[in-house]
């Protein structure tokens, strides 16, 4: 299983607008719903079901298609498991001396790759970029949905 995890200060000096805690939230709790407008590479959000807290969606991520159970820790933590298959992606807001920050956590496997592998380590290394430019494409969005006053 391939593990990385990026931090990023959400108001890092002179972007605009400042982000408050709810409208973080807020947006990925729409992300949840519909990762099209947030997730470049993704070519399909499906949600199948919705119950709770919990979300089971159908994407295509980079070609490849995958089940994804979502749970929705309000105002903290979205928690992605896989179906079916070795994963789990994490998008936590937290708190920290420097303001707001957000985190990333995504440890996969890669199908026709053998847990552990030098093979599964570069392909992990390949998509690192794209895992965290989705930090900065997050918050991205989030700032110019609440720009255009969807937040």
């Amino acid at each position: 299983m391939y593990a990385l995890s990026y931090t990023t200060e959400v108001n890092p000096p002179g972007v605009l607008p400042v982000l408050t805690r709810e409208q973080v939230w807020r947006g990925l709790e729409m992300k949840a719903e519909n990762a099209l407008p947030f997730v470049k590479g993704m070519t399909k959000c499906e949600v199948i079901e919705r119950s709770g807290n919990q979300i089971l969606r159908d994407v295509i991520f980079a070609g490849s298609e995958h089940r994804e159970r979502i749970t929705l820790h309000a105002p903290v933590q979205v928690f992605f498991e896989r179906v079916g298959e070795t994963g789990v992606i994490e998008n936590i807001i937290s708190d920290s001396e420097r303001g707001l920050l957000l985190t990333f956590m995504f440890a996969l496997g890669f199908p026709g790759t053998e847990p552990g592998s030098a093979a599964e380590r570069d392909k992990g290394e390949s998509m690192k970029h794209a895992y965290i430019g989705a930090v900065g494409a997050t918050l991205d969005r989030v700032r110019q949905m609440v720009k255009d006053g969807e937040i």
